[in-house]
């Protein structure tokens, strides 16, 4: 870790450390440290003083000797943690009494540090533990603000693509450059954008969204710009498109890479020149929008098959936000999980604990071709279907253990003949089950686009979608 990162941080958060250690030179020591990083640290060498400072919870970390003579480390993590004080505590330590501080850590201690320690050892260890201190506050504050602690929709995760994905969210939300979400289906492009929404000074005015993708290219431009009466058949009154309605507000265009030319050409000018004509009407209306896109697609491989605009793609990609899939951050399964089973359970008044070590194993070894989106409504499910305490393999669908199927479709059979036809069942059902893992192993590594994913295996972009569609993968 750099030792500089901790500048990166939010100037709002504090840097204050409090250091209770009954050896002078332990405290100067670490004072003169953290001091030359700019953290502001504050000693006592007696542990009743450092209590009185602690208690006073202006401290993000506090670093407390484990051997004292007046009171030892043990009781005055005790006595902070039954205070309520929500600095990060960490114990320092002798080798001898390693053991003691690993007991520590189970009461409550962050971490330890050993002495003698290096320089670069104390730095490594309060950086870690700031940045993550800094990081769950944020995301609570998120959180907070957003006010969705009852809703299955959360933005979840502290996986490294997260907290990319968090930092450009909180910047992009305060103003109003125009932003290109993109990321594979399932992965929560439209809860991006309403977050984006929710945390902007546009917040009180609407979220408009339009699925550029289910409508024929004459409603979707009536969709988006309107239209006047009489301008097509079944045209019986005005109406007033979504970039009027999303006035003051922010607008969605999701699956934006499904727009024919035509109307690409009409949206880009509506973008430039914040006007736009309804369909049959000659007069222009001005709006005030922000306006944010998504789409699964690459949009610069359409460029280069003449399949999307160039010039409106730079329009849109003002702010890039790429969403992983779930297979890229595995480390956020257990959190999802756990969140997801929380709120269905309450939603459906079940008292289900949590799942069993092999459901967690079968989960991350899956590759979740629907992402967040088919976690989510495969533990709805659980929860619907079942009543029990802790979920178990057996409870999940299918294809979770599907290399177990064959002990359930076949029995075996009494002469050589029938074996052999069940044997080539069975290889083919473990060659298909192999292909369609291979098939969305090659999406993954190319985020979704066939023709990258091709290259990548070195087929012919025909053969690959000849699989796809054999698989039913989309």
């Amino acid at each position: 870790m750099k030792t500089g990162s901790i500048k990166k941080m939010n100037k709002n958060f504090k840097k204050n450390v409090l250091v209770i250690d009954d050896e002078a030179v332990v405290c100067m020591s670490i004072q003169r440290i953290l001091s030359a990083k700019d953290f502001n640290v504050e000693t006592e060498q007696s542990a009743r003083p450092g209590i009185e400072k602690a208690l006073t919870n202006k401290f993000d970390i506090i670093l407390i000797d484990l051997k004292m003579p007046e009171i030892d480390g043990l009781e005055v993590l005790n006595v902070l943690k039954n205070s309520g004080v929500t600095s990060e505590l960490v114990m320092i330590t002798g080798h001898s009494t390693v053991k003691t501080a690993v007991e520590a850590i189970k009461n409550g201690a962050v971490d330890y540090i050993s002495k003698p320690f290096s320089p670069d050892e104390l730095l490594i260890t309060v950086q870690k533990i700031f940045e993550r201190s800094a990081f769950i506050r944020e995301n609570l504050s998120l959180k907070n603000k957003l006010g969705s602690y009852d809703s299955a929709d959360e933005i979840i995760g502290k996986s490294r693509q997260m907290r990319m994905v968090y930092s450009v969210v909180k910047k992009v939300s305060q103003t109003d450059g125009t932003v290109l979400i993109t990321g594979r289906s399932g992965t929560g492009k439209e809860l991006i954008a309403r977050t984006i929404h929710k945390l902007s000074p546009r917040q009180n005015f609407p979220f408009m969204v339009c699925d550029c993708c289910s409508l024929s290219v004459h409603l979707l431009e009536s969709e988006l710009f309107g239209h006047v009466k009489g301008a097509f058949t079944g045209a019986i009154v005005n109406k007033q498109g979504l970039f009027e309605a999303a006035h003051k507000g922010t607008l969605f265009l999701d699956e934006i890479a499904n727009i024919s030319q035509e109307t690409q050409g009409k949206l880009l000018r509506a973008i430039e020149s914040h006007r736009i004509k309804r369909v049959g009407d000659h007069q222009e209306h001005q709006f005030d929008i922000r306006l944010v896109a998504a789409t699964n697609r690459d949009l610069s491989d359409l460029v280069r098959e003449g399949s999307f605009r160039e010039d409106l793609l730079y329009r849109l990609n003002v702010v890039p936000v790429n969403l992983p899939s779930l297979c890229e951050r595995k480390e956020d399964i257990p959190e999802l999980t756990a969140w997801f089973l929380r709120y269905f359970c309450r939603r459906h008044q079940k008292n289900i604990s949590g799942f069993s070590p092999e459901v967690i194993r079968l989960f991350n070894n899956y590759p979740w071709p629907g992402n967040v989106r088919e976690l989510k409504n495969i533990i709805e499910r659980i929860v619907i279907l079942h009543d029990v305490a802790t979920v178990e393999p057996c409870h999940l669908p299918r294809e979770f253990h599907q290399e177990f199927l064959f002990e359930e479709k076949y029995d075996l059979p009494s002469d050589w003949e029938a074996f052999k036809q069940m044997k080539n069942k069975i290889r083919e059902s473990a060659v298909d089950n192999l292909e369609k893992k291979f098939l969305l192993k090659a999406l993954d590594a190319n985020r979704g686009n066939v023709s990258k994913a091709s290259k990548y295996v070195g087929m012919q972009r025909t053969n690959f979608h000849s699989l796809l569609r054999k698989h039913g993968i989309t």
